[in-house]
């Protein structure tokens, strides 16, 4: 584990932002500028590991090609044997994930309010993605962030590859799938060529549990899951949570067709879909569309 205040290529670790599997994210200063930027880093031990630097390598790769105000920016990377990083932008926020898991008031109320806006700046991000010719691959509510007035970004590009790429775990080893069962589109799971509408079916997912509290689907282990999102018709929303709104939750059900076919075709039919709805019934609309 890295230390706090130690210089690595030339940044000076401020503070520790996250800690995943493989890799740790801190605030770090450039001394030259005083410009603040993050640094994502792989833990030491993980530093020669080769899946972990592919992945990491990868996340770099496709962020780099990304240019847009809901896609995290990121600027370099350093390919060093001991400490391989990637420099990002400074974006202060947290993770819906981190809102999800809070037991303050205030974050279910913060979801309640933004929801909306939240899903559209997530899903124009993902629709610049697409067409840029990349699937994430990975979309779920710990790889969105959202600051305090709800301006959004999409992270994590670890399993992103170009949209005409062939089977997914010719690229990965990470399981018989990558990214996280609670999530994953049925295509994905069988190893089947991905395209935009694999990422419409994770965001239909983390709709479905930023607006009820938990996942489409939960069983006690990652197989009955994968059998779930294949053959299981998800429960309505407003199962969980009858303030959602009639419009939102057909919208949430189609992202989760199991046939992609039945899916909306792109993000932009996703995006026409959600500004004509409301998210809750007991938000009103204005405050809804708010900076939205």
């Amino acid at each position: 584990m890295a230390d706090l205040n130690e210089v690595i290529g030339g940044y000076r670790l401020r503070s520790l932002l996250q800690t995943g599997q493989k890799s740790q994210v801190f605030e770090v200063v450039e001394p030259t500028s005083n410009r603040h930027f993050a640094m994502k880093i792989l833990l030491p031990e993980l530093a020669s590991t080769p899946e972990a630097r592919r992945e990491l390598f990868n996340d770099a790769e496709v962020g780099i090609k990304m240019r847009h105000e809901n896609v995290i920016n990121i600027l370099k990377v350093n390919r060093s044997p001991a400490n391989p990083f990637f420099i990002m932008e400074f974006f202060p926020s947290g993770s819906l994930r981190t809102r999800l898991m809070s037991r303050n008031p205030a974050d279910k109320d913060y979801l309640k309010v933004n929801a909306k806006k939240i899903f559209k700046q997530a899903a124009t991000g993902l629709a610049y993605m697409n067409a840029s010719g990349f699937v994430h691959a990975d979309v779920k509510p710990d790889n969105i962030l959202a600051n305090a007035v709800g301006q959004t970004k999409i992270i994590d590009f670890a399993l992103s590859r170009p949209i005409r790429q062939g089977l997914f775990a010719r690229l990965f080893s990470k399981g018989p799938t990558g990214g996280s069962a609670s999530f994953l589109p049925p295509e994905q799971i069988q190893q089947h060529r991905l395209d935009a509408r694999a990422d419409i079916y994770s965001f239909g997912a983390t709709m479905y549990e930023v607006t009820t509290g938990r996942p489409p689907f939960r069983a006690a282990s990652k197989n009955e899951l994968y059998k779930k999102h294949l053959a299981e018709k998800p429960s309505t929303p407003q199962a969980y949570n009858s303030d959602v709104t009639d419009e939102f939750a057909a919208l949430v059900l189609k992202c989760l067709a199991k046939k992609k076919e039945e899916r909306p075709s792109n993000f932009h039919e996703v995006l026409i879909e959600l500004k004509k709805i409301k998210v809750f019934k007991s938000v009103p609309e204005a405050e809804e569309e708010q900076w939205g």
